[in-house]
């Protein structure tokens, strides 16, 4: 996979992502160099609330690109919520004209528990975003 944006050295870009919720949307920042990423504050926000509140980070991070966690069932099946996540993805690129992955984020939030955190939400988004900074060549 290759996330090469014109005109943006590779090592310098910056990713903000979201592992999207129904009540609770985890963020976190992170760039190309580092392969690392750190969580921010959790949206606990719903519908248009949480699309400003998604919309104010990308304000305020700067991003070259965003990151949305889309969840499946164990199997890859797509369930109700892999539309939501999508929608939030399609929702979120139309309002901030940069381009959006979408990572398959099965037991992000299982494996940010079981490391304790004490933002699951936040950390979660912090798994999806390292997934994908290591599949970037």
């Amino acid at each position: 996979m290759s996330a090469q944006l014109p005109g943006v050295p590779s090592d310098f870009q910056t990713f903000l992502a979201f592992d999207y919720g129904l009540k609770r949307t985890g963020v976190a920042v992170g760039n190309r160099l580092l392969h690392t990423a750190t969580p921010q504050a959790t949206i606990k926000a719903e519908g248009q609330a949480r699309m400003d509140q998604a919309v104010a980070r990308v304000i305020e991070w700067q991003p070259d690109a965003l990151v949305v966690g889309v969840p499946f069932h164990p199997d890859g099946a797509s369930h109700d919520n892999t539309a939501r996540a999508r929608k939030f993805a399609r929702q979120l690129r139309a309002r901030v004209r940069l381009p959006v992955f979408e990572v398959d984020e099965r037991y992000s939030t299982t494996e940010a528990l079981a490391h304790g955190a004490d933002d699951p939400d936040g950390a979660a988004a912090c798994i999806i975003l390292e997934q994908f900074l290591r599949s970037l060549q």
